[in-house]
């Protein structure tokens, strides 16, 4: 693998830009946090598809085009790099996405990283997933997990409930439970030795799920992966940004201005933050 001190040279504004992201809504946070935290020099410019959430309910001909329109605007924010930081919109709208950004920008998907890492640690094993109808009903990881040859036996169950819940900041409580506990006690989820939250949002309540296991199961949470992976390609392509003594300042976009994504987000990187409106006409 090419390491950094041995990675293309490009020019040091190239490395500078920001990096995009891009979610339904507040899930893609979760992968925003840990690359902020894992690559505290480099800048966030987020957009959050408020108006069009969830996505995992879309027609996959809707979500190409919020996806299109998502990326030119963070083309205009020069980003030298997009994380399409929502499941659905990874099955959805990735290889549209790179053929639309073309040279102008690298893009990354949250799905490859988590599917490479079950390669690795859950070869011949019995595995869960958990994500949006979208992301299930694509079949996306079924068919790159079965294209590794590893022997990883993927079972997979839509489970359309939670990002509306977790948008709405419906968790952490006995209903949610109820709620986490009727999809992790059905049958396609039995006896497994782990289980993917294929979804940017489930982040969120990997507590609750983690506590319904005990112990037992191991919760996936891709957005360390994501962010690990996110390193290793500025990393091997040079686009690090350079070290600054001054933390870089994120802007955050949404296309619906919502008072509970503001909390989310100021919660999130522990700052006070302001949320730009940019509409995206349907």
């Amino acid at each position: 693998m090419t390491t950094a001190a041995s990675a293309p040279a490009v020019s040091a504004a190239l490395a500078a830009r920001p990096i995009g992201m891009f979610d339904s809504g507040i899930g893609g946070l979760t992968v925003a946090r840990a690359v902020a935290r894992r690559l505290p020099h480099e800048q966030i410019v987020y957009f959050g598809d408020t108006a069009h959430l969830p996505y995992g309910d879309k027609s996959t001909a809707a979500i190409q085009a919020y996806s299109v329109k998502i990326c030119d605007l963070l083309l205009r924010q020069n980003c030298k790099l997009i994380v399409i930081a929502c499941n659905s919109a990874s099955a959805a709208a990735y290889e549209l996405v790179r053929e639309y950004v073309g040279s102008k920008a690298q893009v990354l998907s949250v799905i490859d990283p988590i599917v490479a890492h079950l390669g690795r640690a859950y070869a011949g094993r019995r595995v869960g997933l958990i994500g949006t109808k979208q992301t299930v009903n694509s079949n996306v990881y079924k068919k790159k997990v079965d294209d590794l040859n590893a022997g990883v036996d993927l079972h997979s169950l839509a489970t359309p409930l939670l990002v509306p819940m977790i948008e709405e900041g419906f968790f952490k409580n006995a209903i949610s439970d109820d709620i986490i506990a009727t999809y992790l006690s059905q049958p396609d989820l039995a006896n497994i030795d782990a289980l993917v939250l294929a979804c940017t949002h489930y982040p969120l309540i990997k507590e609750q799920i983690a506590r319904f296991y005990a112990g037992g199961v191991d919760v996936l949470d891709a957005s360390d992966v994501v962010a690990a992976d996110t390193e290793a390609y500025l990393a091997a392509h040079g686009l690090l940004a350079p070290v600054s003594e001054i933390p870089p300042a994120h802007h955050f976009y949404v296309s619906d201005f919502t008072r509970s994504f503001e909390e989310s987000t100021r919660i999130f990187f522990e700052q006070e933050v302001h949320l730009e409106h940019y509409p995206l006409w349907d």
